[in-house]
């Protein structure tokens, strides 16, 4: 079986590409399911194929030795059965045979007439099987090839941008190219899942209702050099969608909406405060002494001045400087460190915004605080009750406004003040921790 096994390698290695293309199927047999493995190899316009049979006696014993590289990518699509190595060698092959055809596999730019939503706005109207010429002519589109499917001389692309998904409708005899043939050739074999591309065509609404573009000429913008996540099993990993935002993105297109309310929540933010006369200050980072909050700072050291120094836990004290030095009213949206655990609710790295206003007591920044978040949700969403993490949040003004004693005692049922600042610190302290081993809160003794 060994020498066997050997023996195709070898033939596939000698004419064929490094890492050949594999698909992957199952063969359904009464009791049992066999599973097979049939390796495509592609030279030029020759195919070449090797059977690769699963070994008898059950699974193969694992090996976990660069377990990253050798991970199998799912079922679908061309990469399918092959090794993230395999797939990035076989894409760099790809990225070659463009250029040898005089193709650039990343282009300097694109000129898009439209977006996604635009097309549905704009050509929503046309029904079932009526197509439509554009002013200019055609329509230009780019966006990530996220699905594709082949029948015949027939082609069908999914293209996503920042706003949505367009069809394109590919069909070889209406290409532009001098050699159509050529060029649907590229379409299928060097177009990839993950790839950027523009296209140009006119407008025409399928049979089957999907309004698309009828391309007339395409052309490749970034060739992907690694695969997408699988489509039916998405980007699950947690750590991994924290960690590689950016394809958390790609494949999960509602993760966006959370960047773009993040910006409009700051912009909000901003505009209400400079409309109060408020001024924005940009106070340092790098500071000799972490003050203005309790917790741990990072530390690093300035080469110029020969001295340690530490990142800011906090924007408090520059900002208090300002008022001092007569800027009655400022704020910091800003970046804040600190050396602290981390977890999927709680990064070290975070934004704050802190407001400083002269001549102004507690109530004065309630007001404020209240203000502010209402008119930033209700501008974001326009309403001010809000689904969220499903549970309804009611902003409706005013708020409830409570000391944190009473706070305290509704959810400990110990009021902590009615113990002696001098004598009583101990006593409080077990009576915390009492009240916190039992649920639901306790009366206190």
């Amino acid at each position: 079986m060994w020498a066997a096994r050997f023996g195709q390698r070898l033939a596939v290695a000698t004419n064929t590409p490094r890492f050949p293309e594999r698909k992957i199927f199952a063969l359904r047999q009464p009791r049992k399911t066999v599973l097979c493995r049939k390796m495509l190899c592609t030279v030029s316009s020759a195919e070449t194929t090797a059977k690769d049979e699963k070994p008898k006696g059950g699974k193969p014993k694992a090996d976990n030795t660069n377990r990253r590289r050798r991970q199998r990518q799912p079922k679908g699509g061309s990469d399918a059965g092959s090794t993230l190595d395999e797939i990035r060698a076989t894409r760099i092959e790809k990225v070659q045979t463009l250029r040898a055809a005089g193709l650039e596999p990343y282009a300097y730019r694109w000129d898009s007439t439209i977006s996604s939503a635009g097309l549905s706005d704009k050509y929503g109207h046309l029904e079932n099987g009526e197509e439509c010429v554009p002013e200019g002519g055609v329509e230009a589109v780019a966006g990530r090839v996220i699905a594709r499917r082949f029948f015949g001389k027939l082609a069908f692309l999914s293209l996503r941008d920042e706003l949505g998904t367009t069809q394109l409708y590919i069909e070889k005899g209406t290409l532009n190219d001098k050699s159509y043939e050529e060029a649907f050739s590229h379409l299928k074999n060097l177009v990839d899942i993950g790839d950027i591309i523009g296209a140009k065509g006119t407008l025409k609404r399928t049979e089957k209702g999907e309004l698309s573009i009828n391309v007339t000429s395409f052309e490749m913008l970034t060739k992907s050099l690694q695969p997408l996540p699988d489509k039916f099993h998405g980007l699950t990993d947690i750590e991994k969608r924290y960690r590689q935002r950016y394809v958390d993105m790609i494949v999960n297109p509602e993760v966006r909406e959370v960047f773009r309310s993040r910006a409009k929540i700051t912009a909000l933010i901003r505009r209400f405060l400079e409309d109060r006369e408020f001024l924005e200050m940009e106070t340092p980072v790098l500071q000799s002494n972490a003050g203005g909050a309790d917790a741990r700072p990072f530390c690093t050291y300035h080469n110029a001045l020969g001295r340690d120094m530490t990142l800011r836990i906090a924007t408090e004290l520059h900002l208090k400087r300002m008022v001092v030095g007569g800027l009655d009213r400022v704020f910091e949206i800003g970046r804040i460190f600190r050396n602290e655990g981390i977890s999927t609710r709680h990064n070290p790295e975070f934004t704050s915004v802190e407001v400083y206003q002269a001549y102004a007591d507690i109530s004065d920044m309630l007001e404020l605080t209240e203000t502010m978040i209402v008119r930033v949700a209700q501008e974001l969403h326009g309403k001010l009750e809000i689904e969220c993490q499903g549970e309804s949040l009611d902003f409706t003004p005013p708020f409830r406004r409570e000391s944190m004693q009473n706070l305290v005692k509704d959810v400990t049922g110990v009021d902590f003040l009615a113990f002696d600042p001098a004598t009583g610190l101990d006593e409080a302290r077990a009576e915390a921790v009492r009240c916190a081993a039992l649920r639901p809160p306790c009366t206190p003794q």
